[in-house]
């Protein structure tokens, strides 16, 4: 595999766990770091390694000439940010929401579909090892040939407080959209990765915190085209009695005609054939860096598919589709019925 050499704009929150699953990943070279703030980036710079840090997006890509580019940034910065890579025939990975709106996200797969530019979204959640584990069982068909159901629970506990996400994301108080765009985007791309392609939702949405904007619980009710239904039942407003709900961010149940596989808060996956004792399936994760090493990777299939060109899992043209379906659950509650997806 040959070395690659790449640069990343942006170093709020999650950037940290971009940075070190780069500083990890073999043949990969990060020449530089750019973030508004100049300081910060220096301050990235020196953390981990890293050679140079701007302030200057525009100065920088044409300065290292990078390989690729890593948009650790909010939305509303990635379209511009994409046309200045595509501009430099720089491939791109971004991180999700990626972009306001659907009509800015196809704005960008347009750009790079009439480019040589390669792009990928940083989705993350279908790259944790326990779904990857999952869809193993899935494909031998260790619960039958199909999924009846997908459940899904997620209560995060950390939007109840008045000062609600101002330790970590203080952003996410101002956002019109919040639990579905900024969360349950994962979770549409999990269900799809699983299960299928959804073809209709019907959602209701609440705002539990006064404090806040955007909706933090979410009743979602999903129809697959393959006859499968799944149900997502999230809060980030009520609390969970595990120890760390931030590593799976939920938990699943998978029904299929031979039985059930369920995955718990803390990781553990099990089987339950029909007429049968649920039995603990053994796989490997280690819990670092974020969610079980998913940034790690989500960055390595990355580098991967740039070095073997293949298609990435997340293209920017397949994920349109988890958009879709992200607009249509938000027209589905303020319509409230249910929505067909185009």
């Amino acid at each position: 595999m040959k070395k690659l050499t790449g640069v990343c704009i942006g170093a709020g929150y999650f950037s940290q766990f971009h940075f070190d699953a780069w500083q990890r990943i073999e043949n990969v070279e990060i020449a530089a770091i750019c973030d508004h703030q100049l300081a910060k980036a220096q301050t990235v710079c020196d953390t981990y390694g890293f050679k140079k840090a701007y302030d200057d997006v525009v100065t920088m890509l044409e300065t290292e000439k990078p390989d690729f580019v890593d948009i650790i940034t909010p939305p509303e910065t990635h379209l511009e940010l994409c046309k200045l890579a595509i501009a430099n025939g720089i491939d791109i990975i971004c991180q999700k929401p990626l972009a306001p709106t659907y009509g800015e996200s196809v704005q960008i797969a347009e750009m790079i579909k009439s480019s040589g530019v390669r792009m990928m979204v940083h989705e993350n959640f279908r790259f944790m090892p326990w779904y990857r584990e999952i869809k193993k069982l899935l494909e031998q068909n260790t619960i039958g040939d199909k999924i009846q159901t997908i459940q899904l629970r997620m209560r995060m506990g950390d939007g109840w407080q008045d000062d609600a996400y101002m330790n970590r994301q203080p952003y996410f108080r101002k956002m019109d959209r919040l639990l579905i765009y900024e969360t349950g985007i994962h979770f549409i791309d999990v269900f799809s990765f699983l299960g299928g392609n959804i073809k209709s939702v019907y959602a209701k949405l609440r705002t539990l915190n006064p404090n806040i904007k955007g909706e933090d619980f979410a009743w979602v009710n999903f129809d697959f085209e393959n006859g499968t239904l799944g149900f997502l039942d999230a809060s980030r407003y009520n609390e969970n009695t595990a120890e760390d709900p931030r590593l799976t961010f939920g938990s699943v149940l998978i029904d299929g005609p031979k039985g059930s596989i369920r995955l718990y808060d803390d990781g553990t996956i099990t089987v339950q054939p029909l007429g049968k004792k649920e039995t603990k399936h053994t796989y490997h994760f280690e819990n670092k860096n974020f969610s079980g090493d998913c940034v790690f990777a989500t960055q390595s299939h990355f580098i991967e598919r740039l070095c073997d060109n293949k298609p990435f899992e997340t293209e920017v043209s397949k994920y349109l589709k988890n958009i879709e379906v992200q607009d249509a659950i938000y027209r589905s509650n303020d319509e409230k019925s249910p929505v067909n997806i185009a």
